[in-house]
Parts: structure tokens; sequence; C-alpha cells
């Protein structure tokens, strides 16, 4: 079994968590004198957690592999039941209830509810009754992916309940329209142009663009009808029109003035490098770090804006600017590369399975880590809002650790066991 395990992937494995390893050290590093093992120091806590994932990493590919399928349901169930339990036992840390206190350790469910609601979704889809291009099968899909997310959400914890849109795009693999994705991108940008517009302009545009639409596909045979026209014009109007409600009543403040930030809505300049340096000043800081960095970088434990703790959260959401900081564009451009090879080398992965579960699955882990992946990334460089993602096997965490791990090893179990599936 040995021999047929994908090296490749865990190679890229342990490159990441080592990097990642290294710039926790030096955005925590206090003195010469401290061992890498101490555990008052985030970088031994850190150490600690890679070593009991080394353990996990050996508990996972010693189970047979037909497990993960026959027991996902139940898996699930128990991950729905931990997420549930922590309205009760929960313990808040930084206004969020996402964690379990035990003992002098804290463990968050979420983390590994992830890989939880990758089987279930997985096995449901292989079920050879399952039919997702039907309502009702879309719609048990749907809820599949829906019920952890929506006990995440008030705990609060937008940030890993935003992570299972990611499964929308296995969905889409598995024979979904690409119009479903067409239309959450459209409901995304509708959204963020009417608050940079307002209504009147965004219906206006919209008009305007739905009539060139049907002038345009007039001679096609997949035409759309006036009616249809209008139905998607009114429902954009509407849609526009709750934005300002849902922007004014559904976000707290701090929401708001990072999305006041994000698209430039404050049209007074220096309101807006006031709260550029109030709400994003973790993301002003992110990015001076990174330009600082320049093409090699300042050198490790050299870089000034990391030793000085410029940047708060650097050694977990905001780890990447240390990379930026201290080993410059090469470094950072070496880890988006790492990252760009695991998810192309799962996506190959998942293609060559022979049994529908595997394939899914690793569809379901290449959709997580990609999400995660581009999410942190965009929001430390301040491409996107901070949303409070971390990044995949580098960020500081053995909750975030664990459960990138067992989702992968998961993976990696069943690409070894292909040759027995039917």
């Amino acid at each position: 079994m040995i021999k047929k395990f994908d090296w490749l992937t865990i190679l890229i494995y342990f490159l990441l968590v080592a990097i990642g390893w290294i710039n926790i050290y030096s955005a925590t590093y206090k003195g010469p004198d401290e061992s890498i093992f101490n555990l008052n120091e985030l970088y031994g806590k850190q150490m600690m957690f890679i070593i009991a994932s080394v353990v996990m990493i050996v508990i996972v590919l010693s189970i047979e592999a037909k497990f993960y399928e026959r027991f996902s349901s139940v898996i699930y169930l128990a991950s729905l039941l931990l997420l549930l339990g922590l309205f009760v036992f929960g313990k808040n840390i930084n206004g969020a209830t996402s964690w379990y206190a035990i003992g002098g350790m804290t463990l968050q469910p979420s983390e590994f509810a992830k890989a939880a609601t990758a089987l279930a979704l997985s096995k449901y889809l292989s079920d050879i009754q399952t039919n997702i291009l039907e309502f009702k099968g879309l719609m048990r899909a749907v809820i599949i992916i829906a019920l952890p997310a929506l006990i995440i959400i008030p705990q609060p914890d937008p940030g890993s309940a935003l992570v299972y849109a990611s499964f929308f795009f296995v969905l889409h693999r598995e024979g979904l329209s690409p119009w479903y994705l067409m239309i959450g991108f459209v409901a995304v940008l509708l959204f963020a142009l009417t608050l940079m517009f307002g209504t009147i302009w965004v219906s206006l545009g919209t008009a305007l663009l739905l009539t060139l639409i049907y002038f345009v596909s007039k001679k096609s045979k997949k035409r759309l009808s006036i009616l249809q026209l209008t139905g998607i014009l009114l429902v954009s109007i509407v849609f526009s029109y709750s934005v300002n409600f849902i922007f004014e009543n559904v976000f707290e403040q701090r929401h708001r003035d990072r999305f006041s930030l994000w698209l430039r809505l404050e049209d007074d300049p220096a309101k807006l490098e006031t709260i550029r340096r109030t709400i994003g000043y973790n993301t002003y800081q992110s990015e001076s770090a990174i330009g600082s960095g320049g093409l090699m970088g300042k050198g490790f434990l050299e870089g000034t804006r990391t030793k000085g703790d410029f940047v708060p959260e650097q050694h977990t959401d905001y780890i990447f600017s240390t990379v930026g900081e201290e080993w410059g564009f090469i470094g950072t451009a070496t880890v988006v590369l790492l990252f760009t090879i695991l998810i192309l080398r799962l996506q190959y992965l998942a293609e060559r399975q022979k049994s529908a579960f595997s394939r899914m699955y690793g569809y379901s882990v290449a959709a997580i880590i990609f999400f995660h992946f581009a999410i942190n990334i965009g929001m430390v460089i301040g491409l996107l809002p901070t949303i409070g993602i971390p990044l995949p096997f580098f960020s500081y965490g053995g909750s975030g650790l664990m459960g990138f791990t067992i989702l992968l090893f998961i993976f990696i179990k069943l690409d070894a066991n292909r040759i027995n599936e039917w």
C-alpha cells in the first residue's frame, strides 16, 4: 500500500507545513535561547500540532478505505452534533463561540466538519439513485452542504461558513448547470455594484444589458424570450433594492466599514484613509509588509514589520505577509506555485478514480483548499475584504492543521485503494 500512495502530494503537503512553521517561528520569534519545542511560544505549540498531525496521518492511512464511505453519514451527523454542542459548551474567543476548551487546549469542530461534509456529500452523490439534475436530488445535496454552514454562521463565524460554497464546484463537476455558478457570481456582482452606484443606475444598466442580449441572440436557437428577460430584470431590481436593507440592517458596523474600504464607498479621502488605518489596519499593514519585501525579501528573521508586530494576527490569517516581507516575490511565488501544483494534482487524482465516491471526495478536497488559498491570499494583499479564513497547512492552529491533514490524507488513502474499487 505504501508504494501506491501519491508521494508527490505528500511531499507538497510536508513542504507547505514546513514553510508554514518556519514563518510562524519568524512571526513569533522572541530570542535565540528559546527551544523550538517551548510550549509557551506559538511556534512550540505548532510543532506539537505538526507531530500530532503526523500521528493522525498514520491513523487515517491505517484505516480501511471502505470505512470512510460506509460510515460517512455517521461521521457527518457526529460533526453536526459537535457544532450544535458549541452553543451549550463552547468557549468564546475573540467574540466567536467556535471552540471547545479541553484542558489547556482548544478544539474547533468547524475545521473537521469540512471533511465530514465532503464525505457525506460524496456518499450521497455517488448513490446510483441520486440525480442532481432533478430538483429533489439537488435540494438534498444543498441541504447536506447548508446544514453545517447554517450552524456555524450564528457562532458567529461567517468565514468558516463561506467555505461551504466551495462544494458547488463539486456539484458542477457532477453535472450541475454552470448557470447556477453564474447566478451566484451575478448576485455578488449586483451586490457590489448596488453599493457603489445605487439601485437606479444598476437597474438601468441591467435593463440595457438584457436588451443588448435580446438583440444579439435574436437569431440564436437558444435565445431568451422577452418574458424571460423581463423576469430576470424584475428579479435583479428586487435583489438590488434588498441590498441596502441587508447592508444597513443585517451587517454589523465593522462589516460595513470593511465593504466601504474594499469598494471605496466613502467619498471623503480623509475619512477613507482613517477607515483604512483603523478597520482596515490589518490589511494596510499586511500590504506594507509584503511590498517592503521586494524581489528577494529582507531575509529570515529580518522582517522589520514582522519583528515590530505591525501586522495583527500575523501568525494565523496573515501569515502570508511574513513570507512576502522576509522572502519577497520569490518566496510568495513559490508558495503560490506549490498550492497551484497541489490543487491541480488533486484534480488529476480525482479524475483517475474508479469509484464515483472517491472522485467526488477528491474534487471536494481540491475545492476546499482552493477556496481557502484564493480567499486568504486575496484578503492579505487587499483584493478581497477581510473575512477571516486561514491559509491551509500554513496558518497557526492545531484544529486547522489537523482538519486539513485529515481531509487530504483520507483522499490519499482512497486514491491508493483505487485498484480495489469496483
